[in-house]
């Protein structure tokens, strides 16, 4: 792994950490919902228990609908981004690592196939960034 994956790595970690636990009788290690992660995928992953992130929601107690939740309360005036980061993902328990490819990288060390979500005759890029600075968007068509 690269150094800078290690900081970034160890950044999401301690951030992580620094969420309060969340209250309840969970006990993480007898959660039936968790994945058996090969020993190469648990260390410094972060909380096992359910946490509360900075915006009140529990994170990893499988109630995937919270009054909290920004998804409780969306409106077309949300910004997508609220959302987005690591204060949103269990690293033990996310749902999407119920996936069969997920589980089999997880659990069996099996990486998942390459281009699996791409179009091969379709450019799925948003197109941001593309654009010089100076160039008009008002040409566009």
């Amino acid at each position: 792994m690269s150094k800078k994956k290690e900081r970034d790595l160890s950044a999401t970690q301690q951030e992580l950490a620094s969420f309060p636990s969340a209250a309840g009788k969970d006990d993480p290690a007898l959660d039936p919902f968790e994945i058996n992660f090969r020993p190469e995928f648990q260390s410094d992953r972060g909380p096992r228990a359910p946490f509360v992130n900075d915006s009140g929601v529990v994170i990893g107690d499988h109630q995937y609908e919270s009054p909290e939740s920004p998804l409780s309360q969306w409106t077309e005036d949300t910004d997508p981004a609220i959302m987005a980061g690591s204060q949103w993902v269990h690293p033990y328990k996310d749902i999407g690592f119920l996936t069969s490819e997920n589980r089999d990288y997880f659990e069996q060390g099996i990486p998942p196939q390459g281009g699996i979500f791409m179009h091969p005759d379709k450019n799925a890029a948003s197109g941001i960034g593309a654009h010089d600075e100076g160039e008009s968007r008002s040409n566009e068509k």
